[in-house]
């Protein structure tokens, strides 16, 4: 895969908001709704409102490929976080 074949989830990345990036890089850690909404003082609903939107703009349908979408872009410095 070159940096090229990744270049259109990068740029999907970057629509996502602050919270959404929160969100995304808890449920890469492996966290549950439940346990998110705790860490970051929201309700469960909300949070999977967050996941939905997160899906629906990264283009992915469940958390394996989130994880996927998330990973860095070989080649690039730091990481889709940033």
């Amino acid at each position: 895969m070159t940096n090229l074949d990744t270049a259109p989830s990068v740029a999907r990345f970057g629509a996502l908001t602050n919270r959404e990036r929160q969100v995304a890089t808890l449920v890469c850690s492996g966290l549950a709704n439940k346990l998110i909404a705790h860490e970051l003082a929201l309700t469960e609903g909300t949070v999977k409102q967050h996941v939905c939107r997160i899906y629906r703009k990264l283009c992915v349908r469940n958390r394996s490929a989130l994880i996927i979408a998330m990973l860095p872009v070989p080649g690039s410095v730091g990481t889709r976080l940033s």
